[in-house]
């Protein structure tokens, strides 16, 4: 998988630093990735939640955080859209939330 917004996801851990770590192995992992479809993403992250057929919430730091992406199986392509703890992702609607650039 390529991953589209690498830049975003550093920004991310200059914001929450206690979860750089995480986040570069959740780049280096999916990175290696070749799933066709959610049902094979599931086997590799069983704590990722599918939201429909392109979008995904996935657990990071044990759960404090959460990430969404778009995934594009076909191009084998993820789009970062959103970051952030736990509590803040429960304010958002995770279907209609989009990317937006930050500085």
């Amino acid at each position: 998988m390529r991953v589209i917004a690498k830049k975003t996801l550093m920004d991310y851990w200059q914001q929450y630093p206690e979860i750089e770590q995480q986040l570069k192995a959740w780049i280096s992992e999916v990175t290696l990735a070749e799933w066709p479809n959610p049902n094979e993403l599931k086997l590799q992250f069983r704590t990722a939640s599918i939201i429909s057929k392109k979008r995904v919430v996935f657990n990071i730091k044990g759960n404090k955080y959460r990430l969404i992406v778009d995934i594009e199986y076909r191009l084998q392509i993820i789009f970062v859209v959103w970051f952030g703890s736990h509590k803040e992702y429960d304010t958002i609607d995770v279907d209609k939330v989009r990317y937006v650039k930050t500085n």
